[in-house]
């Protein structure tokens, strides 16, 4: 068995696996990952994503990415192409071409016709309103559609002519011929097939009639020889449709459905309506803002694909719902980037500090490590000057005692470099502080005095004559509420201040040679990664996430 990366060893899927090979109740596993193309993934279909591959990969079979692209009026090829780099960035071994349920629209036709033709399919000409209103209540049975017992021929005439386009949509649904009095709702007599004039991605206008889900999910697991079809627990009661019509159908192989609960986190919203129902209504810059739970969203914000693994293996698969401290996803993109990432100066809120003392125009040059986690990683080099910039909270004028940064008449550490003391406050017409003037003490270059005299802080600077400017969005939690989703209008939940953007940041000069998506420690501020909107001319930088790990605090004291 495969060395397991994507998920526990141990749960009740997985022992459900083993025991089928053992018993022979299989010879392969193979399991598929079938979204539907109306919107971008998000961190909860990671889980799933994890799981199907995880489990191929472990038992020496097969996952496929298979599109449910059965309902052309929400489905767009750009949601397509956007999936498949999503499984491609996450690198779970997706090797395969994608299939797609579109690939089966003749089978899955042929099949409805034969349910028709054995009398366990019916064309209804009742209306979307009509259809719910007889389909009873959780507590009620339903009535029969005064259609339900038409003919045979007639029933394969009229759908037929669905195919041909002779009916207006809505008009007429093919429905199975069940049971309307079973407890079971989705087993009353469900849709299989609908009139929608909408040109498919894929076929365009080939079709005016598409199979719903129900009908089309369990048949082509068939088709493609599904073994274990893994659901979230909202499909459990779907599951004696799902075998009804694998019991009714000339299929050949036989998948079972499994269900699971799904992944909910705190502060996010993983609902694809809600998820699009932000971007649509404007309230991010699209699907890819890294404030949205969407993996091109992580992906933009900097988060490494073996963060968002990590993050999954060690989650439970069972059949309890909860909801995961979102503090636990950022724990591992910490642990992630702090072994990888360089490290690197940058001052967000620039304040102009001058060494009166030190010679003007001399530059010098220090060593600084670029990842302290990795002596591999070595050094590099940073330029030091007469006027420097340090980040603005790093000074207060009047600071308290348990205040170990810089303040008037205060020594501190420069970061790699030397000692200094401020001696003077600059400040503008309003009173603001502009500049701050400052002695260093030249035998402290990379080291302790002398005299063996300790200073409690240190600051990180970017010599003002070598600086790059940048624009750096600080991003933080969308959502104020710690579960959205229970809100009576999510939206209300939003924060206004989830995006920040400070313009004219100062950075060290190695800062313009960062690739592109590349994250690196801003040193003391946290991790930041280029943005797709950087240029040579104007870089931008989006923070991935602080430094501050409250995960790892409250794990640490159980």
């Amino acid at each position: 068995m495969k060395e397991n990366i994507l998920g526990s060893v141990n749960d009740f899927i997985r022992d459900r696996v083993r025991s089928d090979l053992e018993e022979g109740e299989i010879n392969t596993v193979v399991t598929r990952f079938p979204p539907e193309p109306n919107g971008y993934l998000h961190i909860g279909h990671a889980k799933s994503i994890c799981l199907n591959f995880g489990i191929a990969a472990e038992f020496g079979g097969i996952c496929n990415l298979r599109f449910d692209d059965t309902n052309p009026v929400k489905e767009d090829q750009e949601f397509i192409d956007a999936i498949q780099a999503d499984l491609q960035w996450l690198s779970v071994g997706w090797d395969r071409q994608a299939k797609y349920a579109s690939d089966n629209f003749e089978q899955l036709f042929a099949w409805a016709k034969r349910l028709i033709e054995d009398g366990k399919a019916y064309v209804d000409d009742l209306t979307a309103v009509e259809i719910r209103e007889y389909r009873g209540t959780l507590t009620e049975p339903g009535r029969n559609s005064p259609y339900r017992d038409r003919e045979i021929e007639e029933n394969l005439a009229l759908f037929n002519r669905m195919r041909d386009g002779d009916f207006e949509d809505g008009s007429r649904v093919l429905r199975a011929k069940i049971d309307m009095a079973a407890g079971n709702i989705n087993l009353r007599d469900p849709v299989l097939y609908r009139i929608v004039r909408v040109p498919h991605p894929r076929t365009g206008d080939s079709w005016c009639i598409y199979p719903t889900y129900d009908f089309a999910h369990g048949q082509t697991d068939a088709i493609e020889g599904i073994s274990h079809s893994l659901c979230t627990l909202e499909f459990e009661d779907h599951r004696p449709l799902y075998d009804w019509l694998i019991d009714n159908l000339p299929v050949t192989a036989r998948p079972r459905q499994y269900e699971f609960s799904r992944l909910n986190m705190s502060y996010t919203v993983l609902s694809k309506r809600r998820l699009t129902q932000l971007v649509e209504e404007g309230h991010v810059s699209g699907w890819d803002d890294p404030r949205m739970p969407t993996i091109s969203g992580l992906r933009r914000r900097g988060v490494p694909a073996l963060a968002v693994r990590d993050f999954i293996s060690r989650l439970s698969i069972s059949k309890s719902e909860g909801t995961v401290d979102a503090a636990m996803l950022e724990h591992c993109i910490r642990d992630s980037l702090n072994q990888t990432s360089m490290r690197r100066m940058a001052v967000l809120r620039p304040l102009k500090l001058v060494i009166e003392n030190y010679p003007e125009g001399q530059v010098e040059e220090f060593q600084s490590a670029n990842n302290p986690q990795d002596e591999s990683a070595g050094t590099r080099v940073v330029p030091f000057s007469r006027e420097i910039w340090i980040e603005r909270d790093d000074f207060m004028e009047d600071a308290p005692k348990k205040f170990f940064r810089l303040s008037l008449g205060r020594e501190v550490r420069l970061r790699s470099a030397y000692f200094v003391t401020c001696t003077e406050v600059i400040k503008d017409a309003s009173g603001e502080v502009i500049e701050l003037r400052c002695t260093y003490d030249p035998e402290t270059r990379g080291a302790n005095a002398p005299d063996g005299r300790k200073v409690k802080g240190t600051l990180h600077w970017v010599s003002a004559a070598h600086a790059v400017e940048a624009e750096v969005r600080l991003y933080s939690p969308l959502f104020a509420d710690e579960n959205p989703g229970a809100a009576e209008n999510f939206i209300s939940t939003l924060r206004s201040n989830s995006l920040e953007v400070l313009k004219s940041c100062k950075l060290e000069p190695m800062l313009a040679e960062v690739a592109d998506g590349e994250v690196v420690q801003f040193e003391r501020l946290g991790y930041f990664c280029t943005d797709p909107d950087s240029s040579s001319r104007a870089l931008v930088f989006n923070r991935t996430i602080g430094l501050r790990d409250t995960f790892a605090k409250a794990m640490a004291k159980r």
